[in-house]
């Protein structure tokens, strides 16, 4: 009977122990920061609290320069680059007997210039007047005549003026012509830089589509200013991307639309055969209010044949002379314009993005006789 009694309580003992043991494990499991996992993932997210992705930032645009500003540098830049022709002709002038071998050397000097042989003959018969009346007397004098007679061979009361303001609820539209390499395409948007500078909205046309890196150098200059560019398929038709880069001009209410045309060799006849299309597609909804040439001021005589092929497939009304630095020799102002019988409305200088300006007959005379006076 003992014995009985001592195993029942032994069994007892051992539930009891068994219970308890369950019960305290059961207790650890439920108790907060027992599971490892969880303390390392609550860690994690104490430590590493969600952060929202920034906002892009809007892109910074840049002010082209004012048109008074850029020039005045360009004066300057042309004073250093360009007084080589004029400092020849006014010693060649002040000399003490200006005989016929001087005259040669004047002439001579001119054709070098790229002046052209006609306006060349025309300028020397206009100074040897000047000089047998009046004589020269000194250099003042001598530069006096030089001056005023330059001048007047650039025709200073050509209108010179870029045609291109909103009328009838329409942008002035503009056809940017010339051959590849001219510097067309980054004359378009230096450009389209002057007229955001007068406050102006542009939308620029990029219809050489035969060149994917014109389209795209095109962009990225407009996307530089805030300006909208139209662009369609590589190898598409020029005459649609130009009629859609209009429409949107229309659409968005800009003050002007400004068409890179394609640019291939000036030989090619199909070539200008399209120049036309685009022009008369244009035409369709807006006005073209300019048609400017992009010529190469290096390029002498070989600039004006280029212009006369041009001007035989559209109605150029201004031209936009390019790289007039130190490698140019001037005289293609005045051989272009009487080529053409339309003036020169535009010149640059440089690679700069506001190294363009309008065309000043007196202030590029003055730097071709290396004036001081700049402002």
């Amino acid at each position: 009977m003992g014995d009985i009694l001592y195993l029942i309580l032994a069994l007892v003992l051992i539930v009891v122990l068994a219970a308890g043991g369950l019960l305290v494990g059961l207790r650890r499991r439920g108790r907060p920061g027992a599971d490892v996992s969880s303390v390392d993932a609550a860690g994690v997210d104490e430590a590493l609290p969600t952060v929202e992705p920034e906002a892009e930032a809007a892109p910074v645009l840049e002010r082209p320069e004012p048109v008074q500003g850029r020039l005045v540098r360009l004066r300057a830049r042309l004073a250093g680059s360009q007084s080589t022709l004029g400092r020849g002709l006014l010693s060649l002038l002040s000399r003490d007997r200006v005989d016929d071998d001087t005259w040669q050397e004047i002439e001579d000097t001119l054709l070098t210039s790229d002046l052209g042989v006609e306006p060349t003959q025309e300028l020397v018969g206009r100074l040897r007047a000047q000089v047998r009346v009046e004589g020269v007397g000194s250099d003042a004098r001598a530069r006096a005549i030089l001056r005023d007679e330059l001048i007047a061979m650039l025709d200073p009361d050509l209108d010179r003026a870029l045609h291109l303001r909103r009328t009838d609820a329409k942008p002035g539209v503009a056809l940017v012509v010339g051959v590849n390499g001219s510097g067309k395409t980054t004359t378009v948007a230096k450009i389209a830089r002057v007229l955001v500078a007068e406050d102006s909205d542009v939308v620029l046309g990029a219809a050489d589509t035969f060149r994917a890196a014109a389209v795209d150098q095109l962009k990225t200059w407009g996307d530089r200013v805030g300006v909208h560019t139209v662009r369609g398929a590589e190898g598409g038709d020029p005459a649609s991307v130009a009629y859609d880069a209009v429409q949107t001009g229309i659409e968005r209410e800009a003050d002007a639309v400004l068409i890179d045309t394609a640019g291939r060799l000036h030989t090619k006849t199909g070539l200008m055969d399209e120049l036309g299309k685009v022009k008369r597609v244009v035409e369709k909804l807006a006005r073209v209010g300019e048609v400017l040439l992009v010529l190469d001021a290096t390029t002498g005589q070989n600039g004006l044949q280029q212009a006369r092929v041009f001007a035989e497939v559209v109605d150029v009304t201004g031209i936009a002379l390019t790289k007039l630095d130190g490698t140019a020799k001037g005289g293609i102002v005045v051989a272009v314009q009487r080529e053409l019988g339309v003036p020169v409305k535009l010149v640059g200088l440089g690679e700069g993005a506001d190294d363009l300006a309008p065309f000043e007959p007196e202030a590029f005379v003055d730097a071709l006789l290396g004036e001081s006076s700049l402002t």
